[in-house]
């Protein structure tokens, strides 16, 4: 069984999924703790009286507090997702596990929490993969439906809401068999501007053994 992150890596360069496992530490940097902990202060933050040059966030404070202000507005399950039913629950699925950072109940829906900087509309693809991979697992857990799902950037006060489309189950099971047949270094991406920001960056191309050969150690 495959985690939700581990297709999200591999939606975004296979290459760096197989430096991941090879690495072993999963553990998210502090910063990153920090933002993804913003989004549980939302309606802290969203007080005047609340100083925000103390807290991690990406854009001014007036334009913050106008972002959430827009999500309070425009999100009909607004109250749930300041105040979840569940909060960093695990779920397993049929093929893949891992945490949802929020849960809504009724009707179920998963909220994964990036630390990065949202696109113009809707979101980055390795979060969409990431977001459809949790609502199969909460729709496996609870056999019922997932219709929705939603990614939240607090350090930029966004919150998305997806639908479950059949064009995000298909890129679920790309990535999904990305992960499955990953033994050596695949190839590297065409897209280079990927390579920037990756930990990897220093390391990758260096030859290594098969990952299938270090794991039967």
């Amino acid at each position: 069984m495959y985690a939700f992150t581990d297709l999200a890596i591999a939606t975004y360069c296979p290459r760096k999924l197989y430096y991941t496992w090879a690495d072993g530490d999963r553990t998210p940097p502090e910063a990153v703790t920090a933002i993804r902990n913003l989004a549980f202060r939302y309606e802290e933050l969203l007080e005047p009286t609340t100083d925000l040059s103390s807290v991690p966030i990406a854009v001014t404070p007036t334009q913050y507090r106008s972002n959430l202000g827009s999500a309070k507005a425009r999100l009909d399950r607004w109250s749930e997702l300041v105040d979840p039913a569940d909060v960093r629950a695990y779920l397993a699925g049929k093929d893949t596990n891992g945490i949802a950072h929020k849960c809504l109940a009724n009707p179920p829906a998963p909220v994964i929490i990036s630390a990065g900087e949202p696109p113009k509309e809707g979101v980055w693809k390795p979060q969409s993969v990431r977001a459809t991979a949790a609502a199969k697992a909460l729709a496996w857990e609870r056999q019922a439906p997932v219709e929705w799902m939603y990614v939240e950037y607090p350090a930029y006060g966004i919150i998305r809401k997806l639908r479950v489309t059949t064009r995000r189950k298909a890129a679920y099971r790309s990535a999904f068999r990305a992960v499955e047949s990953l033994d050596g270094p695949p190839p590297r991406i065409k897209n280079k501007s990927r390579c920037q920001p990756c930990d990897y960056r220093e390391t990758c191309g260096i030859t290594t053994r098969s990952l299938r050969s270090r794991l039967s150690l």
